[in-house]
Parts: structure tokens; C-alpha cells; sequence
């Protein structure tokens, strides 16, 4: 499994929008559900930092993320330009593998 983190400084008047278009449902989650190999999006809600929210998006490989970039690039960077006004501050985690084998 292929895992992408990004997170979020959301702006106070924006938090509901932005928890629609992140939820698990949301815009984002539309989008990615064209893609092959989508296997759902999470949004997590800081309980500590009202304003912080991380999302994990699921894809079964690297090769199925990178399909969707290159078939959905242009959706992709308008949705991502019609959200840019909700947030502070947006930055990817990492991107991370499951799956492997490790040997001590």
C-alpha cells in the first residue's frame, strides 16, 4: 500500500468548507475515485491544535498514484486551486510504503 500525508493549518473562518472538501466523501476523495487503485482517503482532526487537520490518502502503489497524476492533472490542480484560500499552511509528510520486508 502506497500512503500520502499531507497537513493543514486551516483558516478559522474556513473550517467547515475545508472539512467538506477533505471528509472522507469530500471533493478530494471524488476526484481520487477516478483514479485506479484509490483505496480511500481519512481526514484527522488535531485534538490538541483546533486549526490542525492531517489527511491520509490510500492507494494500493506508487504506479497507481502517479497513473492518476498523469490522467487527472488538470482536475487536480483546479480542485487544489479552489481550496488554496482555506488554509494558513499545507505540507506533504511523506509518502510512505507498506508491505515490505524487513530483516534485522
Amino acid at each position: 500500500m502506497y500512503l500520502i500525508l499531507w497537513e493543514f493549518q486551516v483558516k478559522a473562518n474556513h473550517i467547515a468548507e475545508f472539512e467538506k472538501i477533505y471528509a472522507v466523501d469530500g471533493a478530494w476523495a471524488e476526484l481520487f475515485k477516478k483514479g485506479q487503485g484509490f483505496m480511500g482517503t481519512e481526514l484527522l482532526h488535531s485534538s490538541e491544535h483546533p486549526l490542525a487537520y492531517i489527511t491520509i490518502d490510500r492507494w494500493v502503489s506508487v504506479k497507481d498514484y502517479e497513473s492518476f497524476l498523469s490522467q487527472w492533472k488538470d482536475e487536480y490542480g483546479k480542485l487544489d486551486a479552489q481550496c488554496e484560500g482555506l488554509t494558513e499552511r499545507e505540507s506533504c509528510l511523506g509518502k510512505f510504503e507498506t508491505g515490505f520486508n524487513r530483516k534485522s
